[in-house]
């Protein structure tokens, strides 16, 4: 359930409601009591960081990269080539 975010706008009192998404707007102030309290527009609460979840857990949902022609004939051609060196 989100937390929403009021504010009177008689008294300037501040509060933070946890609600459904379903429930209505409160409109009574807890403490000059009239019908003034505004739904404030606020930011999320949290934050994803780092990397993210989605490009390591479910990208690519299990399937695993294609090989390109390019890297397979490369690790071939690399294989040999130090081999024939050494």
């Amino acid at each position: 359930m989100p937390i929403y975010q009021y504010q009177c706008a008689d008294c300037g009192h501040q509060m933070e409601a946890l609600q459904k998404m379903s429930d209505p707007k409160l409109t009574d102030c807890p403490e000059c009591k009239n019908p003034a309290l505004r739904k404030q527009v606020t930011a999320a609460a949290f934050k994803l960081k780092g990397t993210g979840w989605y490009e390591t857990d479910f990208k690519n949902s299990g399937k695993k990269p294609k090989a390109t022609t390019e890297s397979s004939t490369k690790s071939d051609s690399g294989g040999n080539s130090t081999a024939a060196s050494n």
